[in-house]
């Protein structure tokens, strides 16, 4: 096996803390990981068609279908037919459907708020930049990699 930088075996072990800490979320709230990601999502972007949950997830239609009805079965989200073309379809977060996930985000919050007692209020803005720049090279990264296996 090659030896690796220490930066890059730092970032492997935050991944890997990410993708466990996300499958323990989801068993919290009897849900799948891509669940989760999705129920994110939603939070961050609003509502969404099928078709972008579908995209921005890199499901098949139908997984998509099935996780739209784990879903809305456990509370967290509502299909909204479109007003003007009813077989248009948005999904969007139920009002107090977070609640759970965000219990169960608690835990997360407060070792996250003892980390930032180590950063100063200037620190914070790098920090941010950095989080999303390496949100974009993971998105990108991820859509290579799709293409490729086609």
């Amino acid at each position: 096996m090659a030896a690796r930088h220490p930066e890059e075996t730092i970032f492997r072990e935050f991944l890997i803390a990410i993708l466990l800490y996300n499958e323990a979320v989801a068993d919290r709230l009897g849900l799948q990981p891509v669940d989760v990601a999705a129920t994110i999502l939603l939070e961050v972007r609003g509502p969404l068609s099928v078709g972008a949950i579908s995209e921005e997830l890199g499901l098949p239609s139908a997984s998509t279908t099935r996780l739209i009805d784990r879903l809305e079965k456990a509370g967290y989200v509502r299909r909204v037919r479109g007003e003007r073309d009813r077989r248009t379809v948005t999904v969007e977060l139920v009002e107090g459907g977070l609640d759970d996930y965000d219990a169960a985000c608690a835990q997360s919050r407060r070792h996250l708020d003892a980390i930032a007692t180590h950063y100063t209020p200037e620190q914070a803005p790098l920090l941010l930049d950095m989080f999303s720049r390496v949100a974009g090279a993971y998105r990108s990264a991820t859509t290579e990699l799709r293409q490729d296996g086609n």
